[in-house]
């Protein structure tokens, strides 16, 4: 996603301009299995624990943490996949994307429910991720994993599971990718600027 994402124009004329890359292939995997560890530390083992990958980031790095699962516990676990766009609470004061998949393939009834996105940065993202599972059944817990937390919450919302918290300017842009992570800036359209 993040290469595909730098090389594209964002809406506004802007790119994405990689500066520091804090995260390499190798520390990317070591935060998945120590994050793995925790889940299943958590919750002493994955007996009703199902996996759900936030589109568009969190999906790719979903499947990973599921893989490496099923690897320390030799139990394949429940994975979906959900796209909260018509979920989030700033509708109209930024564009929408076209609708990703939404695909959960199991009852959320009496589950719990480990939702994992890339990057956590104001909340509203995982405020609509809890909207849109309220929809869809009554998990008995939910528990929050994210590769990075940098931090600048306008929701009372903390992650359960962390690759690497990432203290950062509201102005810069992380870009996850599987095999590492790149802190940068947004430039062009006559004002530098950067969100996420």
């Amino acid at each position: 996603m993040a290469d595909r994402e730098r090389s594209s124009t964002r809406p506004g004329g802007r790119v994405f301009v990689a500066r520091t890359q804090v995260m390499d292939r190798d520390e990317v995997r070591r935060a998945l299995v120590r994050i793995a560890h925790e889940i299943v530390e958590r919750n002493r083992g994955l007996r009703d624990v199902v996996v759900i990958g936030i589109q568009k980031g969190g999906v790719p790095l979903a499947e990973r943490l599921v893989a490496i699962l099923r690897e320390i516990e030799g139990t394949a676990v429940p994975f979906g996949t959900m796209d909260v766009a018509f979920y989030r609470d700033d509708i109209g004061m930024r564009p929408v994307l076209p609708e990703e998949v939404t695909d959960l393939p199991f009852d959320l009834t009496g589950r719990t429910v480990v939702l994992f996105d890339d990057v956590l940065f104001t909340g509203r993202t995982v405020r609509a991720a809890l909207e849109s599972l309220a929809e869809r059944g009554r998990a008995s817990a939910v528990q929050l994993a994210v590769m990075i937390d940098r931090g600048h919450r306008e929701l009372p919302i903390r992650p359960d599971f962390v690759g690497k918290n990432l203290p950062t300017r509201r102005d810069e842009l992380v870009e996850v990718a599987e095999d590492a992570v790149t802190i940068g800036d947004l430039i062009g359209a006559g004002k530098d600027m950067g969100t996420r």
